[in-house]
C-alpha cells in the first residue's frame, strides 16, 4: 500500500502522457530516473535542480535535463560547479541572445567546453540549433539528446562537424575517444549496454545536417555508405585478424586518406555481393567534410545481427522519399504482411517469391514467422538464404530489399532486378540461374521445352505480394502471353497491370501453392471484372478474402483494397464449384485520416507498449487471421492440417 502516494512512475506517466516520451528515454537507468528529486506543490509537478538550486516546473524537457546533470557528474565525473544550465549564448556581434540547455566550463570556467541541448522526444530541430550554439560560442563539442537518444558532435575548427562516439568524460581527450582502436565487439558491446542508435533518425539526420544542398542523390549515397558499412563488418568478423572496423573518422586524417578508405570499403562489397550497383554507380561522390560527417554519423551501428525490424523501418522511409508512388506502388503496411503471413502459414522448407518485392517487407516477415520454428542461427541464415526470393523492377526498390536480405541472410540474397511480367527478358541477367531451377516440369515434351525458354510456369510454394495497381499494359508482346489478356480468342488492347500480375503469381505457383495478393477491391466486386474472377475459379480455390480499411494505405492513397488469398489447384483436382469462403471486413485499419498510425491504449488511460516499449498499433487485422485460422482448421486446409 502507498497510501494515496503516488510512485515515481506514476507521476512520470503524468508528466509524460505520450509512451513515445517516457518509455524510450533510453539514455538513463532505472537508477537515475529514481534519483530524481520531484515534489508537488498545489497539483503541479516540480523538480529539484542541483545547478540552479531552485525547484523547476516538471515539464518532460526539463526532466531530461535533470537527468543528465545527474548523469555528468555521477557517470561522466564533471563537478556541478562546472556545470551550468539557461547559459547565454549571443549571436550576430551580441545583437541576439538565446539560451543553451547545460553547459560544461573548461576548468578555468572563463570558456565553454562542452553545449548540452535538450528537447523532448522527436524535436530533431534542436540539432540544428547545437550547431549554432556551437558556432556562436566557438565550443568545440556539443550534444544533443531526447532521452532517447545520444549525439555529439566535435567542431574540428574550421572544417564542420563530426560525430563523437560519446560524450568526453572529466580529464578525457577528444582523440582518445576518436583514435582508440576499435573492434566489432566494442560496437556491439555498446549496443547491447545502451541500444541500437535509430538507422531511421541517423538517415533523417543525414538528411538534414550533411547531404542537404549538395546536389547529390541522397538514396544512392546513403545507400552507397550502409554497404560499405555492411562490407566493413563482415571484414571485422572474417578477413581481419585483430576485428577492428575501418569504417570510422580518424583524427588528423586527411579528406582524401577518409575517401580512399571508405571507397575501397565500398568497391569491395560491391564484388563480394554482386547484382546490387551498376559499373558505373561504383564512385562515392560525397567528398571533404560532408563524408567525413556522414561516415561519422553511421560509424557506431552494427548493421550485421541487428534488430532488423529497425532496418526495415529505416529503408522503407528511405525509399519512399524518392518512389512518390510512381506507378501505384505503396508499402505494404507491417502489419497488413503480418495478417497475411499468419494466415498463409509458411513453414520451413517452403520457397517463398515476393514478385514485386519493394522493400522485402513480406519476405523479412515470412522470415520472421518461420524464425520461430528455427532455433539454431546456422540454420536461421540457410533459411534467409536459401528459401526466400524476391523480383522488383524498380531499381531503388531493388537495391533495398536486397540489402535487408543481405543483412538477415549473413551475405545471402535471392532478390533480383527483372521484370516479374516479361521472364523471357530475364536470359543473361542476374538472378536468372537462380530462378530457372524453379521450373515447373511439364509431361508435354513441347510444352517442357517452351516453357523453359520462356520461364512462364515455376513451382514456388508460397507467393505473398503487393503489385503496383496504377498503369495499363498495352504492348501487345506482353499481353499475349496472359490468358487473361484474351477475349474471345482476340488479345485486349489494353489491361491493367495489376489483373496482370494477377495471373502471373498463379504461373508462379506450384499445383497446391497458395498466395496472398494486395488488389484494387474493384477487381473482386465491379460487374465488368466478372470473367477475372471466372478465370480465378478456374485456377484455384479462393480461400478468403479480406476487405481492407480504407484509410490503410493513406497518406499514400485512399484505393479501396482487399487482400485475395487463394490456393492453386493441384492437378489431380477438378475445380470446385460450391465450396465456403472466408469474408472478413477490416474496420479499424491502424491509422487515422491523415494517414498517422492510431496506437492502443491500455486500462489505465495511458499508451500500451510491448516488450521494447514500441507502441503498439490500433488495428484489427491479429482477430481476422484467428478467426481465419479456426475456417481453415475447420475445412481442414492442407497447410493447417
Amino acid at each position: 500500500m502507498n497510501n494515496g502516494k503516488k510512485t515515481k512512475d506514476e507521476i512520470l506517466d503524468l508528466i509524460f502522457k505520450d509512451f513515445k516520451v517516457k518509455y524510450e528515454l533510453k539514455e538513463f537507468s532505472k537508477k537515475d530516473i529514481e534519483a530524481l528529486n520531484i515534489s508537488e506543490e498545489s497539483n503541479k509537478y516540480y523538480v529539484a535542480c542541483p545547478v540552479s538550486e531552485k525547484k523547476k516546473v516538471a515539464k518532460p524537457e526539463e526532466i531530461v535535463r535533470q537527468l543528465w546533470i545527474n548523469k555528468l557528474t555521477k557517470e561522466y565525473g564533471y563537478p556541478l560547479e562546472r556545470i551550468e544550465v539557461e547559459y547565454p549564448v549571443w549571436f550576430g556581434s551580441g545583437v541576439e541572445k538565446k539560451s543553451a540547455d547545460i553547459v560544461i566550463l573548461q576548468k578555468d570556467k572563463n570558456t565553454v567546453w562542452i553545449v548540452g541541448e535538450i528537447k523532448r522526444p522527436d524535436r530533431k530541430e534542436g540539432i540544428r540549433q547545437l550547431k549554432s550554439y556551437l558556432n556562436a560560442e566557438g565550443s568545440p563539442i556539443g550534444f544533443w539528446s531526447d532521452g532517447k537518444e545520444l549525439i555529439v558532435l566535435h567542431r574540428p575548427y574550421p572544417h564542420g562537424f563530426i560525430t563523437l562516439p560519446d560524450i568526453p568524460r572529466n580529464n578525457e581527450k577528444i582523440e582518445d575517444l576518436i583514435n582508440k582502436k576499435v573492434t566489432i565487439a566494442d560496437l556491439e558491446n555498446k549496443i547491447k549496454e545502451k541500444g541500437q542508435p535509430s538507422l531511421k533518425d541517423l538517415i533523417i539526420d543525414l538528411e538534414d545536417l550533411v547531404l542537404a544542398r549538395k546536389g547529390i542523390d541522397v538514396f544512392e549515397e546513403t545507400f552507397k555508405l550502409l554497404f560499405a558499412k555492411l562490407y566493413d563488418e563482415f571484414a571485422a568478423r572474417n578477413i581481419r585478424k585483430d576485428n577492428a572496423v575501418e569504417f570510422r573518422v580518424k583524427l588528423g586524417e586527411s579528406d582524401d586518406e577518409l575517401l580512399d578508405r571508405v571507397s575501397h570499403l565500398f568497391i569491395s562489397a560491391t564484388e563480394k555481393w554482386q547484382g546490387v550497383f551498376a559499373s558505373n554507380e561504383k564512385e562515392i561522390k560525397l567528398n571533404g567534410a560532408s563524408l567525413k560527417s556522414a561516415v561519422s554519423h553511421l560509424e557506431n551501428l552494427v548493421l550485421f545481427e541487428s534488430d532488423l525490424r529497425i532496418i526495415d523501418e529505416a529503408f522503407e522511409y528511405l525509399i519512399s522519399k524518392v518512389s512518390k508512388g510512381e506507378k501505384g506502388q505503396y508499402f505494404t503496411p507491417r502489419h497488413v504482411i503480418d495478417m497475411c503471413v499468419k494466415m498463409l502459414n509458411p513453414t520451413v522448407g517452403e520457397y517463398v517469391l515476393d514478385p514485386a518485392s519493394g522493400s522485402g517487407g513480406f519476405l523479412v516477415h515470412t522470415m520472421f514467422q518461420v524464425w520461430k520454428n528455427i532455433k539454431n542461427e546456422k540454420d536461421r541464415i540457410k533459411y534467409s538464404g536459401e528459401y526466400l526470393y524476391g523480383v522488383d523492377f524498380d531499381e531503388k526498390a531493388q537495391k533495398v530489399s536486397k540489402a535487408i536480405m543481405l543483412i538477415a541472410g549473413d551475405g545471402s540474397s535471392n532478390v533480383f532486378r527483372l521484370n516479374s511480367l516479361e521472364p523471357w527478358t530475364w536470359k543473361g541477367e542476374t538472378g536468372y540461374d537462380a530462378l530457372k531451377k524453379f521450373l515447373l516440369p511439364i509431361k508435354d515434351y513441347e510444352q517442357n521445352k517452351e516453357n523453359q525458354n520462356a520461364l512462364k510456369y515455376l513451382k514456388f510454394d508460397l507467393i505473398l505480394t503487393n503489385p503496383p495497381f496504377a498503369g495499363d499494359i498495352n504492348e501487345k508482346e506482353i499481353l499475349r502471353f496472359y490468358d487473361i489478356a484474351k477475349k474471345n480468342k482476340k488479345i485486349v488492347n489494353k489491361l491493367g497491370r495489376h489483373i496482370l500480375f494477377l495471373e502471373r503469381c498463379i504461373h508462379f505457383l506450384k499445383p497446391g501453392g497458395r498466395m496472398a495478393i494486395v488488389l484494387p477491391q474493384g477487381v473482386l466486386n465491379n460487374t465488368n471484372m466478372e470473367y477475372i474472377r471466372e478465370f480465378l475459379f478456374d485456377k484455384a480455390r479462393i480461400l478468403a478474402v479480406v476487405g481492407l480499411e480504407i484509410n490503410t494505405f493513406k497518406p499514400h492513397t485512399g484505393t479501396k483494397t482487399s487482400v485475395l488469398f487463394l490456393q492453386k489447384w493441384d492437378e489431380k483436382e477438378k475445380p470446385l464449384k460450391d465450396y465456403p469462403i472466408f469474408m472478413a471486413v477490416s474496420k479499424k485499419s491502424g491509422k487515422d485520416n491523415s494517414g498517422d498510425y492510431v496506437y492502443k491504449k491500455a486500462d489505465n488511460g495511458n499508451y500500451a507498449v510491448d516488450d521494447n516499449g514500441h507502441g503498439i498499433i490500433e488495428h484489427d487485422l491479429n482477430e481476422l487471421a484467428e478467426e481465419f485460422i479456426k475456417f481453415a482448421k475447420k475445412e481442414k486446409f492442407d497447410f493447417w492440417g
